[in-house]
């Protein structure tokens, strides 16, 4: 993580809600605080101001906080979702912003709906509202693009890590249908020369 992005306050809800997330699963806890990285450098290079910058990290360590109430037969799956498990699965993203709603941080209205539609698609395939394009909030976008990058990164039990090459190429492969085009453009030049980029 970059000094720069900064940890949740001790005794906050935001951190209490990581360390619960965390605990329920901690390789989504390491993914989160990569996301949050990933996340916050994007929305610099949007030329976010600082204030949505830290909603946009807030957002980002939490995307997956809805991930606690996933039965353990989905969440630690080894293989690939069936279509009734996947169902369970998408609940994740509503759940969280649910939990969000229900805390009592600050900008938790803006964070709430970034993570209620982290899963949006570009296209309008996504979930859980089927938002499309500049519809879907661009705090969510921004989460969506890194959560993608880094989870294609990492080795999952239904695939290897990939290298940044392979990671980009799935990515241009996929903009205008899961990912907005011009945030992707934004991202490219951003990761190029980035500790962030993965191998």
């Amino acid at each position: 993580m970059p000094p720069d992005v900064p940890e949740f306050p001790e005794g906050s809800c935001e951190a209490a809600l990581f360390a619960a997330m965390q605990a329920r699963d901690p390789a989504t806890g390491r993914h989160c605080k990569r996301v949050v990285a990933l996340s916050v450098a994007l929305a610099r290079a949007c030329g976010l101001p600082e204030g949505e910058q830290a909603a946009v990290a807030v957002a980002a360590r939490l995307h997956d906080v809805g991930k606690i109430g996933t039965p353990d037969r989905v969440l630690y799956s080894p293989k690939r979702l069936d279509k009734d498990d996947w169902e369970i699965m998408k609940a994740h993203a509503a759940a969280g912003a649910d939990i969000i709603m229900h805390s009592a941080m600050p900008q938790r209205e803006l964070i709430a709906q970034a993570v209620r539609h982290h899963h949006e698609h570009y296209d309008g395939s996504g979930y859980p509202a089927g938002l499309s394009g500049h519809d879907i909030p661009l705090h969510s976008r921004i989460i969506s693009l890194a959560d993608s990058y880094d989870a294609l990164g990492d080795a999952r039990p239904y695939h290897p890590a990939r290298t940044h090459a392979a990671i980009m190429r799935i990515l241009n492969q996929e903009a205008g249908s899961k990912c907005d085009p011009d945030l992707l453009r934004v991202f490219e030049a951003m990761i190029a020369d980035s500790p962030l980029r993965v191998p």
